[in-house]
């Protein structure tokens, strides 16, 4: 047999990229603890103020503020925890209900950053959010996260609804020109039932604090309930229909903009939504691995969250009349 020629060749120097450390990834779950615990204590201030202020005004019948010695003063701020303390458990049960799921799955996500509203009327706060840091991975991924914060919320909500209802009180107001309008969801209206019965002419329920704490807690998940884009509805849903979710989250939309001429409270709402459509779109981004669909089970919980969302909806929340 034939012998070849063999040649040698000189070794080459070690690429610079050869000498550098292998890439390892961030650690998930990082939190810069001081900042949520920053916007909690904000919060906590803000909606513990208009909670003794509602409590002023709807157990004492004085008009107008109270003064500023009174404001500053220490009992009243007890009488604003009451409001308060229930509205962070449900905002907080809702946000911790997707971090809970997002530790579950292993996607990357933020603490809860609540976020306080001084200036805002009769809330003190406009919510909480947490900010999820990669895409969902599975649609079974994305339905458990979307749906464990309403869920986790109306749980929460419910004793604080019943109890605040059971110890508001009847009043008859007199004819007034100025008039704010409190939308009556499904189950408000079943509690306030229980409790009163059918009402006499005339009169008209006071709402405890806590009882309103737990009013916005229901519109609060009605709004995060609405089947569009990224909402947590909007995560259902294209858990639900798959691609076929936008063109429901387009139909929202446009119910939510007609709803404005019912309600002006829904203004705030549109704008949000008109922002996300024209920034993000009105298709939910793609998950990483769609093949596995949702199994019985949770199809079952998305028949609970659908019945949540029609006992906690409204058509119009808050209203104002002025010089009727």
């Amino acid at each position: 047999m034939p012998e070849f020629p063999t040649h040698s060749f000189p070794s080459l120097p070690d690429s610079p990229l050869d000498s550098r450390p292998p890439y390892i990834p961030p650690r998930k779950f990082q939190h810069r603890y001081w900042v949520h615990i920053l916007w909690f204590v904000l919060t906590l201030a803000s909606t513990t103020y208009w909670g003794f202020y509602a409590h002023f005004l709807g157990f004492h019948t004085m008009p107008g503020m109270p003064p500023a010695p009174q404001v500053l003063a220490l009992p009243w701020y007890w009488f604003g925890l009451v409001y308060s303390a229930p509205m962070l458990l449900i905002l907080g049960a809702h946000e911790f209900g997707h971090y809970y799921y997002c530790r579950k799955h292993n996607v990357d996500a933020t603490l809860p950053y609540f976020l306080p509203a001084p200036i805002l009327p009769l809330t003190g706060t406009v919510g909480a959010v947490i900010r999820i840091r990669e895409p969902f991975p599975s649609i079974r991924a994305l339905f458990d996260i979307g749906v464990a914060g309403p869920i986790a919320g109306f749980i929460v909500l419910l004793p604080f609804l019943y109890w605040g209802v059971s110890v508001s009180k009847l009043e008859t107001f007199p004819p007034s020109p100025d008039v704010v309008y409190f939308g009556e969801p499904i189950l408000f209206k079943a509690m306030a039932w229980l409790r009163f019965g059918d009402l006499p002419p005339g009169k008209d329920i006071v709402l405890h604090p806590m009882g309103f704490a737990a009013w916005f807690g229901m519109l609060a998940t009605a709004m995060n309930l609405l089947p569009f884009g990224q909402l947590d509805g909007g995560h259902i849903a294209y858990a639900v229909f798959g691609p076929r979710a936008r063109y429901i989250s387009v139909a929202t939309l446009l119910a939510t903009v007609l709803l404005v001429f019912k309600s002006t409270s829904w203004i705030s709402m549109a704008i949000i939504m008109l922002a996300m459509a024209f920034f993000l779109g009105v298709r939910h981004p793609s998950i990483i691995d769609e093949g596995a669909p949702l199994d019985a089970n949770r199809k079952i919980v998305a028949l609970a969250a659908l019945l949540i969302f029609v006992l906690c909806f409204t058509p119009v929340p808050i209203q104002f009349f002025f010089g009727q």
